[in-house]
């Protein structure tokens, strides 16, 4: 009966219409991605009750984050684009190789992390950007994430494979009790226990814990997914380079993010620690609507990996704009309505703050603008990750928060000061939209001429 279910369900990817499988599998995906993105809001909200340099100690540990779930979202994706291309192929056995390498290499890394974290944790909190009046709270904070490295980055993993695979309501069952447990015990840790920036730390790190747990059940215990075990942990040099070649653009779009957040941290703490806690706040914010177009674009990348592997290139050439149109209108509707209150979202998380509030209402105005670029530039990456163009895709991926926001960051701050650092994302999201269609616009010329070969 599960060989049936299997078999249906990738069928159903490989031939039902596009504009009805996608958002079948986008639906868990964008309810995992926004459960995320509102338990980083939550942290974000309750810790800055307690003040405003306690509010920049979140963003400053951010970065620390983004690079853990950089080596999470390069093994778990990387190995996820693989096993769906195997699977569309008939390749069963190879996939399950795939599976048991990523989730045993990620969990030695996760050690590895938690272990440098521990041991160095002053030095890491002013490395990342933290003023001193922050860093205190910062390394209440941090504790607990670096204690959870090797679970967090294994639940990640997981909810891709399980994701590629087509599976992803298991995946949501994971990542959404572990989100919802995290906005529980924020208040009660950080207000009843007293615990201030340490219990949303030790929140955080006990959610993501909870949702290892649930993942790695859904895994092992369901008949139709792959399951991980030592036995299928045979590492070779070619399952890692081919992790690594379709992995490589989330490492650098994580890995570049972190590296752009520490740049924004520190110019951020020139003007004070209103700064830093403004921006993290529009951070956070942003995150949120991103996640609703991450999440979509999760249920395409099944469908794209899939349907490649299977040499249907004009159903991957369909679903690419049938996602790219939807994912621009929702954003547009998105960005009208939080135009329109912009400055009560600010003062949501600082009400008693005017500085904190003036300084991130102007810089989620002007984000805004630019922000139904996304549709095109997140489809774009996704896309280009899931048929293994690793490094058009890498250069996508990298483009926004890296190869043009670090140096908008420091000739716009540095030409306008904090005006400049405000407008700093904005413009870097106009030119990775410009490269994003020209670098797309190629691979798209590419699928007509293969299929006009054909």
């Amino acid at each position: 009966m599960k060989a049936m279910e299997t078999h249906s369900r990738n069928e159903q990817i490989l031939n039902d219409p596009v504009e009805q499988v996608i958002p079948r599998l986008a639906g868990p995906t964008i309810l995992s991605m926004l459960i995320t993105s509102v338990y980083n809001m939550a942290d974000t909200f309750f810790v800055s009750q307690i003040g405003t340099s306690a509010s920049g100690a979140v963003g400053i540990i951010y970065s620390a984050m983004a690079l853990i779930q950089a080596f999470a979202f390069m093994l778990g994706q990387g190995a996820g684009n693989q096993i769906s291309q195997l699977l569309g192929k008939g390749q069963k056995e190879e996939a399950k190789k795939y599976a048991s390498v990523a989730w045993f290499t990620g969990f030695g890394l996760g050690l590895v992390i938690a272990v440098l974290g521990m041991t160095q944790m002053e030095s890491i909190v002013l490395l990342l950007g933290s003023t001193e009046t922050i860093a205190p709270y910062a390394a209440d904070y941090a504790r607990y994430i670096f204690l959870a490295a090797p679970f967090m980055i294994c639940s990640l993993i997981m909810n891709n494979l399980l994701r590629f695979q087509g599976l992803a309501v298991y995946s949501m069952v994971g990542i959404t009790t572990g989100g919802i447990l995290n906005i529980i015990l924020d208040p009660i840790l950080i207000f009843g226990a007293g615990m201030g920036t340490m219990g949303a730390g030790v929140a955080t790190g006990f959610s993501q814990f909870v949702s290892f747990c649930i993942l790695l059940f859904m895994c092992n215990m369901h008949r139709d997914t792959i399951r991980i075990t030592p036995r299928n942990y045979r590492p070779t040099k070619q399952i890692y380079g081919s992790i690594f070649s379709t992995g490589a653009p989330a490492l650098a779009r994580q890995g570049i993010a972190s590296i752009s957040s520490v740049m924004l941290n520190s110019i951020a703490g020139n003007y004070g620690d209103a700064a830093v806690a403004a921006m993290t706040i529009v951070s956070r914010f942003t995150m949120f609507i991103n996640s609703v177009i991450i999440g979509f674009g999760q249920g395409f990348q099944p469908v794209c990996a899939f349907n490649f592997g299977a040499g249907k290139y004009d159903r991957v050439r369909r679903s690419f704009w049938f996602c790219v149109k939807v994912a621009t209108v929702m954003l547009l509707i998105l960005c009208v309505i939080s135009m329109l209150l912009s400055g009560h979202i600010i003062e949501l998380f600082r009400k008693d703050d005017a500085e904190v509030i003036a300084i991130g209402t102007f810089a989620l105005r002007a984000q805004l603008v630019t922000m139904p670029l996304w549709g095109y530039y997140i489809m774009s990456n996704m896309f280009t990750q899931s048929i293994g163009y690793g490094l058009r895709a890498s250069i996508i991926s990298c483009a926004r928060q890296g190869l043009f926001l670090i140096p908008a960051l420091a000739i716009l701050s540095g030409m306008f000061g904090l005006r400049g650092l405000q407008l700093s994302q904005p413009v870097a999201d106009v030119f990775a939209f410009i490269l994003a269609f020209a670098l797309t616009r190629r691979v798209l010329r590419e699928f007509d001429n293969t299929t006009n070969g054909c």
